[in-house]
């Protein structure tokens, strides 16, 4: 029977690059799954049903908070987005990692639901890179950018519920660090005591 797979919780403010960061780490580990959120707002342009995420109507999202189905749920703009329960329980009883980049506020839900999962923040390496981050191009007008570095320093508040923080200041060592506290994480004592039990009952019984 295969071990089972690990729970891994990604947050971090917007701009701070966490889905470059994270898509090197995926390419190398094909046996862990990037969970797909379900939400109630209409598929943008080039978006596919199942791959970005699950479209479905605000009656079954209620339905599937009221059975107990989403691991974390949350509303932005008017819109809910939530987690299926179904799905990374079934990735996980397979032996597979399962990342979930979700929110701060998602993050303390499955928390408090599922302590044995390792959460990972991704950190700016200052509040100037950042906002130019944040800025881009120069398309977004600075009320906007302001806005979202407000958002941005309300989730760094968060940062030390997390159990590792890795600032993101060069895409080749922040990756590096990702893979590393990915795989201490399994190692930790906690994680392994099923292991250490069926050592013991196969020496008891042999």
């Amino acid at each position: 029977m295969s071990e089972r797979g690990t729970l891994i919780v990604y947050s971090g403010p917007s701009g701070v690059g966490k889905g470059t960061l994270l898509q090197p780490y995926l390419a190398a580990h094909p046996q862990a799954r990037l969970s797909v959120s379900v939400t109630t707002r209409d598929p943008r342009p080039g978006e596919v049903d199942g791959i970005h995420y699950w479209f479905i109507t605000q009656e079954r999202f209620d339905r599937l908070v009221a059975e107990g189905g989403l691991l974390e749920h949350a509303s932005y703009s008017a819109h809910s987005y939530g987690t299926p329960r179904a799905q990374v329980e079934e990735q996980l009883a397979q032996g597979r990692d399962v990342i979930l980049e979700i929110e701060v506020q998602g993050a303390m839900q499955i928390k408090r639901s599922f302590p044995d999962a390792v959460f990972v923040f991704i950190l700016p390496p200052s509040l100037e890179e950042l906002r130019r981050r944040l800025s881009g191009r120069g398309t977004e007008p600075p009320q906007v950018v302001e806005a979202r570095l407000a958002a941005a320093i309300r989730e760094l508040e968060y940062a030390k519920e997390y159990d590792y923080l890795i600032v993101n200041d060069d895409l080749q060592r922040a990756g590096a660090k990702l893979e590393a506290v990915i795989a201490a994480s399994k190692c930790r004592a906690a994680g392994m005591l099923d292991y250490v039990e069926r050592m013991v009952h196969c020496c008891e019984h042999a």
